[in-house]
């Protein structure tokens, strides 16, 4: 094997220095609060039955990867989310890459929550558009950037998360689609990401012809892998024309498709919904008490210990009880707003939660 450069040994050694090296885990087992799985479609095997198609797609959907099983699906998004189109990626990264790097253009600007997921944030530097970021969640803070770019640029585009993966906490969409209405040529994206199966439809329905365009992700709550971009049938083309991201890889197979409209099929059902409705007001009535929680309506908890020892300390206690969760540490967020982040799910048992909730209490 050749000799790596010098810069990649000083890295890693300064993340494991300071306890921030990144490891990956496998064998999970314990009571789980720690995966995206919000509804259990995934846990339970709810998808699997239906998914015996196991080939790949062959190429690009430009190529020979496209199919009647594709665009149907991607129908039945649309009109799931009551919108004119949509276009399917092979995740929610690849979606937002796509979509932010090739909408915006040179003379246009992107306004975003500080708080906005990485996916966002790596496909606005990969255009040519001007980028700003806005105080999380803070509608002042937004109008003082549209003003004071105003007639400066051909269009403003607006991105936010409707749910925020590290606090649960939720975009203030109505009073950001009022202040936009003020303004011309301004456009709102919403990444659904955790807000799709959580909220039935995601916090975006029936605000629907208030959007530019909408990300919704599969690997969370429905179970699965991959992510559609639903918007207007002339923004489906462009993104077939211009989004490298859909362009240039193979598109995903059969059977990965199949899940996803599995998944749909599972979401009208509403089955599991009110099982994790119940468990996240178990918990937060339980946790109530606890200072350190950024208590959400989410299935995303969060308690804030602001020390990257002391939320690796509670992830290996937790550990030892069975008890899976996750530390997250700076730089993932901001120094001195590390957290343990706990997600519940429909299959949690109300023991599971009690139990977890007793270990914390004693912190």
């Amino acid at each position: 094997m050749g000799k790596d450069p010098s810069n990649i040994h000083e890295a890693l050694q300064l993340r494991q220095e300071t306890n921030l090296l990144r490891t990956l885990s496998k064998n999970f087992s314990g009571s789980d609060f720690i995966s995206n799985d919000y509804l259990g479609f995934s846990k339970l095997g709810l998808l699997a039955k239906n998914s015996s198609n196991a080939s790949g797609s062959g190429g690009s959907r430009l190529i020979s990867g496209n199919s009647e099983f594709i665009e149907e699906t991607e129908k039945k998004i649309a009109t799931f989310h009551k919108g004119d189109s949509a276009l399917i990626f092979n995740s929610g990264y690849d979606a937002n890459v796509g979509l932010f790097s090739c909408v915006p253009q040179k003379n246009d600007l992107v306004i975003m929550d500080e708080l906005i997921h990485a996916s966002i944030y790596d496909g606005v530097r990969l255009s040519y558009a001007k980028h700003y970021k806005f105080k999380h969640n803070d509608v002042n803070d937004l109008k003082d950037h549209l003003e004071r770019h105003k007639g400066s640029f051909d269009n403003v585009f607006i991105a936010v998360e409707s749910v925020y993966s590290m606090d649960g906490d939720e975009a203030p969409l109505k009073e950001i689609i009022k202040l936009k209405e003020k303004y011309k040529n301004v456009f709102i994206i919403v990444d659904e990401a955790h807000a799709i199966g959580v909220f039935g439809r995601g916090l975006c329905a029936g605000l629907e012809d208030k959007f530019f365009a909408r990300v919704y992700t599969y690997g969370k709550a429905m179970g699965c892998h991959g992510a559609a971009i639903v918007g207007t049938k002339e923004l489906r083309n462009y993104l077939i024309n211009f989004a490298r991201s859909f362009i240039y890889t193979t598109a995903l197979p059969d059977h990965a498709i199949a899940n996803i409209s599995i998944a749909y099929d599972l979401l009208k059902e509403n089955k599991q919904q009110p099982l994790l409705r119940t468990n996240i007001d178990h918990f937060l009535e339980k946790v109530k008490d606890i200072p350190a929680f950024i208590k959400s309506r989410s299935a995303i908890q969060c308690m804030v210990l602001n020390n990257n020892k002391k939320v690796t300390d509670l992830e290996d206690k937790l550990k030892k009880k069975n008890i899976l969760s996750k530390a997250v540490k700076s730089p993932t967020v901001k120094e001195g707003s590390e957290r343990i982040r706990f997600c519940l799910h429909a299959y949690n048992t109300k023991q599971e939660i009690d139990t977890l909730v007793k270990v914390l209490k004693a912190e």
